[in-house]
């Protein structure tokens, strides 16, 4: 492994030092020796969550038995989770749904804004958005007799002036999952609105990670995940969001006994549930949302303008140590370094992506990579440290200098 400079390492010391969030970290339960830069893609295990869980199997489960849906508030467990996860995206209560997971979510929200706006006929979606999101607006589309139109960020605000009273509803990003890149919700919400449109914003690679304004905002629909830097577990639960504004007319594709206005009358039609409820659809899955419940107490007493900051403050010393360590050997920065123009991982670009990564994990050192040659290293202000970005930018500096990494191409499949 290369030498650091002395100046790095007496930085990292000192912003680390310097870190009033540092007690945080001992919410998590983090293994050992392992620099975590993954959490963009799966949070680590919070504390809370084994005693929830057991609590949950063992006393709940096992012995309350069906009695729980009402002794133990299961039954109420989407819309209390919901309003858990609504705080973080600055939504008042009542407005936030938990379960199911982001594809059901994000068809149900597609579905239920075109159908506000049955006269128009243009789905507006980035053609760099998240493969699921691409292919949910090309089935909504497809069902309900609309055009995708694929209109990168950038060119959203002159595309609307265009052609914005044929837009039913835009879907969008806030930070790009491949390159961290962030976009500005307040000026592309208010230009789908000018042309009245309606805006959904897939929010999972920002949820928890830096304060979100939904209500302020005005937007229309929001839906994100549960297992990114909401730390819910694998496969946690999704979430969807929709305005206040929207319930009374709200009508969901797929329509659950769960959202039904009378679920326990096993009534022959449908008739929905007031409010957000009726964004319910089937038996909610318990143990993964109550293990979700427990991941959000890390957020309890948390400013997330602090978090934010102190991303912002770690991926900024990334960048140095990339300059000083990385750039020199082939690296290319991909993330913009402009601060209001980044999210919170950063993506460094290399030809041996996926080997290189698999070398990084060898050494205790976690992060992912995004076909074919995108390298992405994710910070959590509530446990990530300058120090584990530096161990990680030293780390990769030496394998390349070594020449550690098997340089051939990859076979297809998950990266592991």
């Amino acid at each position: 492994m290369t030498t650091t400079s002395t100046a790095l390492d007496e930085q990292a010391v000192r912003l680390d030092a310097d870190d009033v969030l540092a007690p945080l970290r001992e919410r998590f339960l983090l293994p050992d020796g392992v620099v975590y830069l993954d959490g963009n893609s799966l949070g680590p295990l919070p504390a809370a969550v084994p005693q929830a869980l057991t609590d949950v199997v063992s006393r709940q489960w096992g012995t309350d038995l069906i009695r729980s849906w009402n002794s133990n508030g299961w039954w109420e467990a989407p819309l209390r989770v919901g309003d858990a996860v609504g705080r973080l995206l600055g939504a008042a209560p009542g407005q936030t749904v938990a379960g199911d997971s982001t594809s059901v979510q994000s068809f149900t929200a597609l579905s239920a804004a075109a159908a506000l706006r049955p006269d128009r006929t243009l789905l507006v979606t980035d053609p760099g958005h998240f493969p699921t999101d691409r292919y949910l607006a090309q089935a909504v589309a497809d069902r309900q007799g609309l055009e995708v139109r694929h209109v990168p960020p950038a060119g959203l605000a002159s595309f609307l002036a265009a052609e914005g009273d044929r837009v039913a509803v835009i879907s969008y990003s806030p930070v790009d999952f491949r390159t961290g890149e962030l976009y500005d919700m307040r000026s592309l919400t208010e230009a789908a609105h000018r042309v009245g449109a309606l805006v959904l914003w897939d929010l999972c690679h920002a949820a928890g990670a830096m304060p979100l304004h939904l209500d302020a905002l005005g937007v229309d629909f929001a839906v994100g995940c549960g297992y990114k830097f909401l730390n819910g577990g694998p496969g946690a639960p999704a979430y969807l969001y929709v305005a206040r504004r929207h319930h009374e007319a709200l009508d969901t594709p797929l329509p659950g006994w769960n959202g039904h206005a009378d679920p326990f009358g096993l009534n022959r039609h449908y008739t929905p549930a007031p409010g957000i409820a009726r964004a319910r659809i089937g038996t909610p899955p318990i143990l993964s949302l109550l293990a979700l419940e427990a991941a959000l107490t890390v957020f309890d007493d948390v400013d997330l303008a602090r978090v934010r900051a102190k991303s912002l403050s770690l991926t900024a010393f990334f960048f140095r140590c990339t300059a000083e360590l990385l750039d020199p050997l082939g690296f290319e920065p991909v993330t913009p370094s402009d601060p209001a123009r980044r999210g919170s991982h950063v993506a460094l670009r290399h030809p041996h992506a996926h080997a290189l990564t698999r070398v990084l994990a060898d050494r205790g050192v976690i992060i992912d990579m995004r076909a074919p040659d995108l390298l992405r290293f994710g910070v959590n202000a509530l446990y990530t440290t300058h120090q584990h970005l530096l161990t990680a930018a030293t780390h990769l500096s030496g394998i390349v200098r070594e020449a550690a990494y098997d340089p051939t191409p990859p076979p297809s499949g998950p990266v592991t």
